[in-house]
Protein backbone atom coordinates (compact mmCIF):
# COMPACT_ATOMS: atom_id res chain seq x y z
CA UNK A 1 0.00 0.00 0.00
CA UNK A 2 1.63 3.28 -1.13
CA UNK A 3 1.22 6.69 0.45
CA UNK A 4 -1.09 7.78 -2.32
CA UNK A 5 -3.42 4.86 -1.62
CA UNK A 6 -3.84 5.36 2.12
CA UNK A 7 -7.26 6.77 2.99
CA UNK A 8 -6.47 8.09 6.45
CA UNK A 9 -3.52 8.69 8.73
CA UNK A 10 -2.48 6.11 11.31
CA UNK A 11 -4.51 6.70 14.44
CA UNK A 12 -1.83 6.22 17.09
CA UNK A 13 1.62 4.82 16.42
CA UNK A 14 2.28 4.43 20.16
CA UNK A 15 -0.43 1.85 20.89
CA UNK A 16 1.57 -1.23 19.84
CA UNK A 17 5.14 -2.14 18.96
CA UNK A 18 6.36 -0.96 15.60
CA UNK A 19 8.44 -3.01 13.22
CA UNK A 20 9.89 -2.42 9.78
CA UNK A 21 10.60 -4.69 6.84
CA UNK A 22 12.50 -4.18 3.59
CA UNK A 23 10.38 -5.12 0.59
CA UNK A 24 11.46 -5.48 -3.05
CA UNK A 25 11.25 -1.74 -3.73
CA UNK A 26 10.06 -0.19 -0.48
CA UNK A 27 10.19 -0.20 3.30
CA UNK A 28 7.09 -1.41 5.13
CA UNK A 29 6.22 -0.17 8.62
CA UNK A 30 3.84 -2.27 10.71
CA UNK A 31 2.02 -1.70 13.96
CA UNK A 32 1.01 -5.14 15.11
CA UNK A 33 -0.64 -6.70 12.04
CA UNK A 34 -1.57 -3.32 10.48
CA UNK A 35 0.49 -1.83 7.67
CA UNK A 36 1.06 1.83 8.56
CA UNK A 37 3.36 2.87 5.74
CA UNK A 38 4.64 1.50 2.45
CA UNK A 39 7.56 3.83 1.66
CA UNK A 40 9.21 3.50 -1.78
CA UNK A 41 12.99 3.31 -1.61
CA UNK A 42 13.50 6.17 -4.04
CA UNK A 43 10.97 8.28 -2.13
CA UNK A 44 12.90 7.66 1.07
CA UNK A 45 16.25 8.58 -0.46
CA UNK A 46 14.82 11.64 -2.20
CA UNK A 47 13.35 12.95 1.05
CA UNK A 48 16.28 12.48 3.40
CA UNK A 49 16.07 15.46 5.80
CA UNK A 50 19.73 15.58 6.85
CA UNK A 51 21.92 18.65 6.43
CA UNK A 52 24.01 16.92 3.76
CA UNK A 53 20.93 16.37 1.58
CA UNK A 54 19.30 19.73 2.24
CA UNK A 55 20.46 23.32 2.47
CA UNK A 56 20.22 24.00 6.23
CA UNK A 57 19.45 27.70 5.80
CA UNK A 58 16.53 27.20 3.41
CA UNK A 59 15.52 23.51 3.78
CA UNK A 60 15.61 23.18 0.00
CA UNK A 61 16.75 19.85 -1.41
CA UNK A 62 20.42 19.65 -2.30
CA UNK A 63 20.43 15.94 -3.11
CA UNK A 64 19.19 14.97 -6.60
CA UNK A 65 17.84 11.52 -7.36
CA UNK A 66 20.07 10.93 -10.39
CA UNK A 67 22.97 10.46 -7.95
CA UNK A 68 21.70 6.97 -7.05
CA UNK A 69 20.64 3.88 -9.00
CA UNK A 70 16.99 3.30 -9.91
CA UNK A 71 17.06 -0.04 -8.06
CA UNK A 72 18.45 1.46 -4.86
CA UNK A 73 17.61 -0.51 -1.73
CA UNK A 74 18.47 0.07 1.95
CA UNK A 75 21.30 -1.82 3.55
CA UNK A 76 19.43 -1.81 6.85
CA UNK A 77 16.43 -0.21 8.58
CA UNK A 78 15.37 0.26 12.17
CA UNK A 79 12.43 1.90 13.87
CA UNK A 80 11.36 3.21 17.25
CA UNK A 81 8.35 5.18 18.48
CA UNK A 82 9.60 8.41 16.95
CA UNK A 83 11.58 7.76 13.79
CA UNK A 84 12.51 5.38 11.01
CA UNK A 85 16.24 5.08 10.38
CA UNK A 86 17.58 3.87 7.03
CA UNK A 87 21.21 3.10 6.21
CA UNK A 88 22.05 3.05 2.51
CA UNK A 89 24.73 1.02 0.68
CA UNK A 90 27.07 4.04 0.61
CA UNK A 91 26.70 4.20 4.45
CA UNK A 92 24.64 7.39 4.25
CA UNK A 93 22.15 7.40 7.14
CA UNK A 94 18.67 8.92 6.84
CA UNK A 95 16.29 9.43 9.73
CA UNK A 96 12.58 10.16 9.17
CA UNK A 97 10.36 11.37 12.05
CA UNK A 98 7.16 9.33 12.01
CA UNK A 99 5.14 12.43 12.83
CA UNK A 100 6.42 14.09 9.66
CA UNK A 101 5.34 11.12 7.55
CA UNK A 102 1.93 11.03 9.24
CA UNK A 103 1.36 14.72 8.42
CA UNK A 104 1.59 13.87 4.73
CA UNK A 105 -1.73 12.00 4.98
CA UNK A 106 -3.54 15.24 5.79
CA UNK A 107 -5.13 16.88 2.77
CA UNK A 108 -4.29 20.53 2.11
CA UNK A 109 -7.50 20.95 0.12
CA UNK A 110 -10.29 22.80 1.88
CA UNK A 111 -13.90 21.78 1.17
CA UNK A 112 -15.86 24.25 -0.93
CA UNK A 113 -17.59 26.73 1.37
CA UNK A 114 -21.03 27.35 -0.12
CA UNK A 115 -22.55 30.80 0.05
CA UNK A 116 -25.33 31.09 2.64
CA UNK A 117 -28.85 31.99 1.54
CA UNK A 118 -29.15 35.66 0.61
CA UNK A 119 -25.38 35.99 0.38
CA UNK A 120 -23.94 39.48 -0.08
CA UNK A 121 -20.15 39.92 -0.03
CA UNK A 122 -18.79 40.95 3.37
CA UNK A 123 -17.63 44.58 3.43
CA UNK A 124 -14.44 45.80 5.11
CA UNK A 125 -13.11 49.31 5.51
CA UNK A 126 -10.45 50.22 2.97
CA UNK A 127 -8.29 51.91 5.62
CA UNK A 128 -8.57 48.99 8.06
CA UNK A 129 -7.91 46.46 5.32
CA UNK A 130 -4.66 48.24 4.52
CA UNK A 131 -3.70 49.35 8.02
CA UNK A 132 -4.98 46.90 10.66
CA UNK A 133 -3.29 43.50 10.43
CA UNK A 134 -6.07 41.66 12.25
CA UNK A 135 -8.76 43.11 10.00
CA UNK A 136 -6.59 42.29 6.99
CA UNK A 137 -6.24 38.68 8.14
CA UNK A 138 -9.97 38.34 8.78
CA UNK A 139 -10.79 39.86 5.38
CA UNK A 140 -8.39 37.55 3.53
CA UNK A 141 -9.76 34.52 5.38
CA UNK A 142 -13.27 35.51 4.28
CA UNK A 143 -12.02 36.09 0.75
CA UNK A 144 -10.38 32.67 0.56
CA UNK A 145 -13.50 31.02 2.02
CA UNK A 146 -16.12 32.62 -0.25
CA UNK A 147 -14.06 34.00 -3.14
CA UNK A 148 -15.35 37.56 -2.84
CA UNK A 149 -15.34 40.58 -0.49
CA UNK A 150 -16.06 44.30 -0.71
CA UNK A 151 -13.87 47.18 0.43
CA UNK A 152 -15.73 50.35 1.39
CA UNK A 153 -14.70 54.00 1.81
CA UNK A 154 -11.97 53.62 -0.78
CA UNK A 155 -10.50 56.74 -2.38
CA UNK A 156 -12.34 57.87 -5.49
CA UNK A 157 -9.07 58.79 -7.17
CA UNK A 158 -7.81 57.05 -10.28
CA UNK A 159 -4.97 54.54 -9.86
CA UNK A 160 -5.90 53.91 -6.20
CA UNK A 161 -5.72 50.18 -6.88
CA UNK A 162 -1.94 50.55 -6.79
CA UNK A 163 -2.31 51.03 -3.02
CA UNK A 164 -3.54 47.44 -2.59
CA UNK A 165 -0.16 45.95 -3.54
CA UNK A 166 1.20 45.77 0.06
CA UNK A 167 -1.66 43.38 0.90
CA UNK A 168 -2.48 41.63 -2.37
CA UNK A 169 1.02 41.53 -3.80
CA UNK A 170 2.22 43.20 -7.00
CA UNK A 171 -0.25 43.98 -9.73
CA UNK A 172 -0.16 41.44 -12.52
CA UNK A 173 0.31 43.47 -15.67
CA UNK A 174 -1.61 42.38 -18.72
CA UNK A 175 -1.94 43.71 -22.22
CA UNK A 176 -4.13 46.71 -23.00
CA UNK A 177 -3.51 48.57 -19.69
CA UNK A 178 -1.87 48.07 -16.29
CA UNK A 179 -5.02 49.47 -14.64
CA UNK A 180 -7.99 49.17 -16.95
CA UNK A 181 -10.56 51.95 -17.33
CA UNK A 182 -14.10 50.70 -17.83
CA UNK A 183 -16.32 53.48 -19.12
CA UNK A 184 -18.07 54.48 -22.32
CA UNK A 185 -15.36 57.04 -22.99
CA UNK A 186 -11.83 56.45 -24.19
CA UNK A 187 -10.42 53.12 -25.38
CA UNK A 188 -13.27 50.77 -26.31
CA UNK A 189 -12.21 47.19 -27.04
CA UNK A 190 -14.87 45.01 -25.44
CA UNK A 191 -18.50 44.93 -24.36
CA UNK A 192 -17.67 46.23 -20.87
CA UNK A 193 -17.14 49.67 -22.42
CA UNK A 194 -20.78 49.84 -23.51
CA UNK A 195 -24.04 50.18 -21.54
CA UNK A 196 -25.09 46.63 -22.41
CA UNK A 197 -25.50 43.99 -19.76
CA UNK A 198 -22.57 41.66 -19.18
CA UNK A 199 -23.26 37.96 -18.55
CA UNK A 200 -21.26 36.28 -15.78
CA UNK A 201 -17.65 35.80 -16.82
CA UNK A 202 -14.06 36.03 -15.69
CA UNK A 203 -11.60 38.31 -17.44
CA UNK A 204 -8.85 37.33 -19.84
CA UNK A 205 -10.05 33.83 -20.61
CA UNK A 206 -7.90 34.47 -23.68
CA UNK A 207 -4.73 34.06 -21.59
CA UNK A 208 -3.16 30.62 -21.12
CA UNK A 209 -3.16 31.38 -17.38
CA UNK A 210 -5.74 34.08 -16.61
CA UNK A 211 -5.22 36.30 -13.56
CA UNK A 212 -6.59 34.68 -10.41
CA UNK A 213 -7.65 37.82 -8.50
CA UNK A 214 -9.48 40.84 -9.85
CA UNK A 215 -10.15 44.14 -8.07
CA UNK A 216 -12.95 46.28 -9.50
CA UNK A 217 -12.88 49.83 -8.14
CA UNK A 218 -15.98 51.95 -8.71
CA UNK A 219 -14.99 55.61 -8.93
CA UNK A 220 -18.36 57.01 -10.02
CA UNK A 221 -21.73 55.32 -10.48
CA UNK A 222 -24.49 57.81 -11.24
CA UNK A 223 -26.30 55.84 -13.95
CA UNK A 224 -29.67 54.10 -13.44
CA UNK A 225 -29.24 50.32 -13.51
CA UNK A 226 -25.90 48.59 -13.88
CA UNK A 227 -26.19 46.47 -10.74
CA UNK A 228 -23.19 44.24 -10.09
CA UNK A 229 -23.56 40.46 -10.00
CA UNK A 230 -21.27 37.74 -8.69
CA UNK A 231 -21.76 34.01 -9.27
CA UNK A 232 -19.99 31.23 -7.40
CA UNK A 233 -18.89 29.31 -10.48
CA UNK A 234 -17.46 26.42 -8.48
CA UNK A 235 -20.77 25.87 -6.68
CA UNK A 236 -22.54 25.77 -10.05
CA UNK A 237 -20.00 23.28 -11.37
CA UNK A 238 -20.23 21.02 -8.33
CA UNK A 239 -24.01 20.84 -8.73
CA UNK A 240 -23.59 20.12 -12.43
CA UNK A 241 -21.06 17.37 -11.62
CA UNK A 242 -23.59 15.79 -9.24
CA UNK A 243 -26.47 16.03 -11.73
CA UNK A 244 -24.68 15.37 -15.02
CA UNK A 245 -21.20 13.90 -14.57
CA UNK A 246 -21.00 13.34 -18.33
CA UNK A 247 -21.44 17.07 -18.96
CA UNK A 248 -18.89 17.93 -16.29
CA UNK A 249 -16.41 15.52 -17.90
CA UNK A 250 -16.88 17.17 -21.28
CA UNK A 251 -16.22 20.63 -19.82
CA UNK A 252 -13.00 19.29 -18.27
CA UNK A 253 -11.75 17.73 -21.50
CA UNK A 254 -13.01 19.73 -24.48
CA UNK A 255 -10.69 22.61 -25.43
CA UNK A 256 -12.37 25.92 -26.29
CA UNK A 257 -10.80 28.92 -28.07
CA UNK A 258 -10.96 32.37 -26.46
CA UNK A 259 -9.74 35.62 -28.05
CA UNK A 260 -9.46 39.25 -26.92
CA UNK A 261 -7.83 41.88 -29.09
CA UNK A 262 -7.64 45.48 -30.15
CA UNK A 263 -5.66 47.38 -32.76
CA UNK A 264 -2.34 46.71 -31.01
CA UNK A 265 -2.81 43.50 -29.00
CA UNK A 266 -3.91 39.93 -29.55
CA UNK A 267 -4.47 37.31 -26.84
CA UNK A 268 -5.64 33.80 -27.73
CA UNK A 269 -5.90 30.59 -25.73
CA UNK A 270 -7.41 27.18 -26.41
CA UNK A 271 -8.22 25.51 -23.09
CA UNK A 272 -10.99 23.50 -21.39
CA UNK A 273 -13.38 25.58 -19.32
CA UNK A 274 -12.85 23.51 -16.17
CA UNK A 275 -9.63 22.31 -14.60
CA UNK A 276 -9.34 19.95 -11.62
CA UNK A 277 -6.39 18.68 -9.63
CA UNK A 278 -5.49 14.95 -9.66
CA UNK A 279 -7.89 14.34 -6.75
CA UNK A 280 -10.78 15.90 -8.67
CA UNK A 281 -10.96 19.15 -6.71
CA UNK A 282 -11.83 22.21 -8.77
CA UNK A 283 -8.84 24.41 -9.54
CA UNK A 284 -10.08 26.91 -12.12
CA UNK A 285 -13.10 27.86 -14.17
CA UNK A 286 -12.73 29.72 -17.47
CA UNK A 287 -16.01 31.23 -18.68
CA UNK A 288 -16.46 34.14 -21.06
CA UNK A 289 -19.32 34.05 -23.54
CA UNK A 290 -18.10 37.22 -25.23
CA UNK A 291 -14.53 35.97 -25.83
CA UNK A 292 -15.42 32.40 -26.88
CA UNK A 293 -14.63 31.82 -30.57
CA UNK A 294 -16.19 29.77 -33.37
CA UNK A 295 -14.98 26.15 -33.48
CA UNK A 296 -14.71 23.43 -36.10
CA UNK A 297 -18.23 21.92 -36.04
CA UNK A 298 -16.95 18.50 -37.13
CA UNK A 299 -14.39 17.93 -34.38
CA UNK A 300 -14.93 14.92 -32.10
CA UNK A 301 -16.91 15.62 -28.94
CA UNK A 302 -18.38 18.95 -30.00
CA UNK A 303 -22.02 17.81 -29.83
CA UNK A 304 -21.64 16.62 -26.24
CA UNK A 305 -19.71 19.76 -25.38
CA UNK A 306 -22.46 22.01 -26.69
CA UNK A 307 -25.10 20.13 -24.72
CA UNK A 308 -22.95 20.57 -21.62
CA UNK A 309 -22.27 24.22 -22.42
CA UNK A 310 -25.98 24.91 -22.92
CA UNK A 311 -26.79 23.42 -19.53
CA UNK A 312 -23.95 25.33 -17.92
CA UNK A 313 -25.18 28.62 -19.42
CA UNK A 314 -28.68 27.97 -18.05
CA UNK A 315 -27.27 27.53 -14.56
CA UNK A 316 -24.82 30.42 -14.77
CA UNK A 317 -27.52 32.88 -15.86
CA UNK A 318 -30.24 31.61 -13.49
CA UNK A 319 -31.40 34.69 -11.57
CA UNK A 320 -32.79 32.54 -8.77
CA UNK A 321 -29.63 30.53 -8.25
CA UNK A 322 -28.35 30.43 -4.64
CA UNK A 323 -24.89 30.82 -6.16
CA UNK A 324 -25.79 34.32 -7.43
CA UNK A 325 -25.68 37.66 -5.58
CA UNK A 326 -26.77 41.06 -6.95
CA UNK A 327 -26.01 44.47 -5.45
CA UNK A 328 -25.23 48.04 -6.45
CA UNK A 329 -21.52 48.84 -6.45
CA UNK A 330 -21.27 52.41 -5.24
CA UNK A 331 -18.56 54.99 -5.81
CA UNK A 332 -15.74 54.36 -3.33
CA UNK A 333 -16.27 50.58 -3.22
CA UNK A 334 -13.91 47.88 -4.46
CA UNK A 335 -15.17 44.43 -5.39
CA UNK A 336 -12.49 41.79 -4.92
CA UNK A 337 -13.08 38.42 -6.60
CA UNK A 338 -11.12 35.15 -6.74
CA UNK A 339 -11.36 35.08 -10.50
CA UNK A 340 -10.73 31.37 -11.11
CA UNK A 341 -13.81 30.63 -8.99
CA UNK A 342 -16.18 33.61 -8.93
CA UNK A 343 -17.68 35.08 -12.09
CA UNK A 344 -18.72 38.72 -12.19
CA UNK A 345 -21.40 40.40 -14.28
CA UNK A 346 -23.34 43.62 -14.71
CA UNK A 347 -26.90 44.51 -15.54
CA UNK A 348 -27.43 46.93 -18.42
CA UNK A 349 -27.65 50.61 -17.51
CA UNK A 350 -29.01 53.80 -18.96
CA UNK A 351 -26.11 55.77 -20.47
CA UNK A 352 -26.89 58.96 -18.59
CA UNK A 353 -24.70 60.31 -15.82
CA UNK A 354 -21.16 59.23 -15.02
CA UNK A 355 -20.06 55.62 -14.58
CA UNK A 356 -16.35 55.00 -14.26
CA UNK A 357 -14.78 51.82 -12.96
CA UNK A 358 -11.13 50.81 -12.87
CA UNK A 359 -9.89 47.28 -12.45
CA UNK A 360 -6.56 45.58 -11.92
CA UNK A 361 -5.35 42.04 -11.44
CA UNK A 362 -3.42 40.21 -8.75
CA UNK A 363 -2.55 36.58 -7.97
CA UNK A 364 -4.19 34.37 -5.35
CA UNK A 365 -0.88 32.78 -4.31
CA UNK A 366 0.35 36.18 -3.15
CA UNK A 367 -2.87 36.87 -1.24
CA UNK A 368 -2.67 33.49 0.51
CA UNK A 369 0.97 34.14 1.36
CA UNK A 370 -0.03 37.43 3.01
CA UNK A 371 -2.39 35.53 5.30
CA UNK A 372 0.42 33.17 6.36
CA UNK A 373 2.60 36.16 7.23
CA UNK A 374 -0.22 37.90 9.12
CA UNK A 375 -0.95 34.78 11.16
CA UNK A 376 2.68 34.64 12.20
CA UNK A 377 2.62 38.34 13.04
CA UNK A 378 -0.55 38.00 15.11
CA UNK A 379 0.52 34.75 16.76
CA UNK A 380 -2.29 32.76 15.16
CA UNK A 381 -2.37 29.18 13.98
CA UNK A 382 -2.25 28.37 10.26
CA UNK A 383 -5.21 25.99 10.69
Amino acid sequence: MSLGQVDSAPSNTHQAALRSEVNADSVLVFQGSETLFDLPNLWLRDNCPCDDCRVPQTQEKRFILSDVAADLAPESVSIDLDALTVTWPDKHCSQYPLATITELFQSNSQPLQSWPEGFVPQAYSWDEFLGDSRVTAEAIETFLRYGVILLSQAPVKEESLELLAPVLGPIRELLFDRIHNVSMEGHVYNIAHTSLGLPPHNDFASYSFPPSVQALHMLQNETPGGESIVVDGWAVLEQLRADRPDYFKSLCEFAVPFREFDEANETYAVEPMVRCDPQGHLVSFRFSNQLMQMMNPMQPGIKTFYQAYHELCLRITDRDSPARSTFKLQGGQVLLVAAHRVLHARESFQPIGKRHLQDAYFELDNVANKLVLLRRLNGLNNG
